[in-house]
């Protein structure tokens, strides 16, 4: 009997150990992510338009895409959205209730794919009207995915998606067209893009409704997007208030046809604007370029590895390092 009070300090001690030493391995964990990001961005700082864009692989997606929005990598495994059309939008000659054009119709996707290009599984996402998919972004637990009607000026869903499970929740509706969205964990905000990428709007998470309540708008600031070069497609938050976003735009050359003009900006949080803006010279065609719509990025080997899928329907992923030239 004298040697069980012993026994329960012993288990008490062990316990203090075990817990001391999981949270150390946690903000190890953490600190070590953190050190990467900072590294990204202190790689991405260094790209510039002399930047060698070097193939490294392609995969050929051996499913039928439709055409891809957005794109996060976790693990060996890919997600990306897209949006099937099954009738085009066509345009109105006036405006019609604040609509330059029919809603069309259609069905949102989110693919969930390996790399070699297999399907594993997807799910549908949106309602009625409302059936595409934007730009996507994973925090570390959630995909946190926007579907809007596909039209400016409209209506979208944002959704979180359990990337294990690929179960969804509706998080807030709102009253614009979201064609990409991130989410800041630095301070529990989602950053969106309207159509064109032409407004910025933040939402503040805890303000109303941080998981689970879509009648409870969360306060929300907007600001005009006063870079005009390209519009973006997709966004990946970062950390220290920054994210990447990749986007893109066609010009119309006289007597020759449209070309497509790509870029990747670096875009401070605070003030969004682009802190650092990298023009992107691959193209699939003069019209097609590399980074048209769906991309992700990861630090290898003290470079940006960048991964892209341009092509509708019969798509590849391309994988590319970012060399700087010295």
């Amino acid at each position: 009997m004298k040697h069980k009070p012993i026994k329960k300090v012993w288990a008490l001690l062990l316990l203090i150990f075990i817990f001391f030493i999981s949270v150390c391995i946690n903000q190890t964990g953490e600190n070590h992510e953190a050190q990467d990001l900072k590294k990204v961005i202190a790689c991405f700082k260094k790209l510039n338009r002399s930047t060698e864009w070097r193939l490294t692989d392609t995969v050929r997606l051996n499913f039928r895409t439709y055409h891809p929005q957005g794109m996060v990598r976790i693990g060996n495994d890919y997600y990306m959205s897209s949006v099937e059309q099954v009738e085009r939008p066509e345009r109105f000659n006036t405006l019609q209730d604040g609509y330059d054009r029919t809603p069309g119709k259609g069905v949102g996707h989110l693919f969930h794919f390996n790399q070699e290009g297999d399907l594993i599984s997807q799910i549908l996402l949106g309602e009625g009207d409302i059936y595409h998919p934007g730009g996507i972004d994973y925090d570390g637990e959630f995909i946190w995915v926007p579907v809007a009607e596909y039209r400016p000026n409209s209506r979208s869903i944002i959704y979180r998606v359990n990337p294990v499970t690929l179960e969804s929740l509706e998080i807030f509706r709102f009253q614009d067209h979201i064609g990409g969205i991130i989410h800041n964990t630095s301070n529990h905000t989602l950053c969106g893009v309207s159509w064109g990428s032409r407004r910025f709007y933040v939402w503040e998470l805890d303000s109303g409704n941080g998981s689970a309540n879509p009648s409870a708008l969360p306060r929300y600031d907007m600001k005009l997007n006063g870079n005009h070069y390209i519009d973006y497609q997709d966004c990946h938050y970062l950390t220290d208030q920054l994210m990447i976003c990749s986007g893109l735009n066609k010009y119309a050359i006289p007597n020759m046809g449209d070309i497509a003009l790509g870029g990747l900006d670096l875009v401070n949080l605070d003030l969004l604007v682009a802190v650092h803006q990298v023009p992107f010279v691959v193209w699939i065609k003069p019209d097609l370029v590399m980074n048209n719509n769906p991309f992700f990025f990861e630090l290898v080997d003290e470079h940006l590895r960048f991964y892209f899928v341009p092509e509708d329907d019969e798509s590849n992923l391309y994988i590319y390092d970012a060399i700087n030239v010295e």
